[in-house]
């Protein structure tokens, strides 16, 4: 069993400042086939919310109550946090764990969900700010996804359960849209990305005793070229179709994503909502799971169980816990056009 002495909670970065926003989003969208002015447009998204997102504050209060779920089970790892795309950037933090003496680490990644840009990228970035340090660098090994993980569908449960609250007189005929961001068809063709965000809403849903001829999954924040097929329905498209059905009330619950930060805010509160207006519906969106006692506790959880491989690796559903150590050909790189 591996001696680990460190946790690295490894994250995407956003910015703090309206100064940060252009550069920041250059560092996301660097060798990829993203147009300029989808660029530029999606900076008026931050600049809508004063140039800083939500995302690194979202992140810092995870890390708290992890770090307080930690202390209450007798794990006292020392915990990192490095970003992809915006400080603290990972390259160095792994500087500054070398300099404390780490050897071998447990990196977190707040991703519930396989594919390219979700897992293989982050391990990708984790082994280059490795190579950035050198020789002394700590080994670093990436615990598994959790999107079947009892306790993550235990707190996305409760959050729909919250939204759906919303509508006291009529819950039984509400539709939930279960939103995911978007990926290039040919990258999901390629991961378990759509087969594992759509048992995450089954087993929710079940939960729930939400029938499946009420839910669906769909996507939004795509960002590639229109000429580039993307996952869909997009969520708009999907609440203007629900419009034609005659459905009147939608529970749209951002399955994909772990915290309330831009994506979350802008691309849902403020699009889909305006839709969802000018279509008659209404719409409430649930809180992704955050903080919540259950996601915090499933992080711990997962720490433990490598650290003590007697304890059972949890799951519910069809598919069994994910692996540890990816395989070579897990989420390949995607094909640039």
């Amino acid at each position: 069993m591996p001696n680990y002495d460190a946790i690295l909670i490894v994250a995407f970065g956003g910015p703090e400042g309206p100064d940060d926003v252009l550069p920041f989003l250059e560092n996301v969208l660097r060798g990829r086939n993203v147009p300029r002015e989808r660029m530029l447009e999606v900076a008026e998204h931050y600049r809508h919310f004063g140039g800083k997102s939500p995302l690194n504050d979202q992140v810092r209060a995870v890390i708290a109550a992890l770090r307080q779920e930690l202390d209450s089970h007798g794990i006292n790892l020392p915990i990192y946090w490095g970003n992809r795309n915006w400080h603290p950037l990972l390259p160095d933090v792994m500087q500054q764990m070398t300099r404390n003496g780490v050897q071998r680490a447990l990196a977190l990644v707040l991703a519930a969900y396989s594919s390219y840009s979700s897992c293989r990228q982050y391990r990708e970035n984790v082994c280059a700010a490795c190579e950035s340090v050198g020789a002394g660098a700590p080994r670093v090994d990436k615990i598994r996804v959790f999107y079947n993980h009892p306790d993550f569908i235990a707190a996305n449960a409760d959050r729909l359960r919250a939204a759906l609250g919303e509508f006291p007189d009529e819950p039984r005929d509400v539709h939930i849209a279960y939103t995911a961001h978007s990926i290039p068809a040919s990258m999901a063709a390629t991961c378990d990305y759509e087969k594992q965000f759509t048992e995450t809403c089954r087993l929710v849903s079940e939960s729930l005793g939400i029938p499946a001829e009420r839910w669906q999954l769909v996507y939004q924040s795509r960002s590639g070229r229109p000429q580039d097929p993307w996952l869909g329905p997009d969520i708009c498209d999907h609440l203007a179709a629900l419009g034609e059905r005659g459905v009147q009330t939608v529970a749209v619950m951002p399955i994909g994503f772990l915290s309330d930060h831009l994506e979350v805010l802008y691309d849902l509160d403020v699009e889909a909502q305006d839709g969802a207006a000018e279509l008659g519906l209404r719409m409430v969106r649930a809180a992704t799971v955050g903080t919540h006692p259950r996601f915090v506790a499933m992080l711990r959880e997962l720490i433990q169980e490598r650290l003590d491989d007697s304890l059972p690796r949890r799951a519910v559903g069809q598919y069994g816990p994910s692996h540890d150590v990816c395989p070579d050909d897990c989420c390949p790189p995607p094909t640039r056009p």
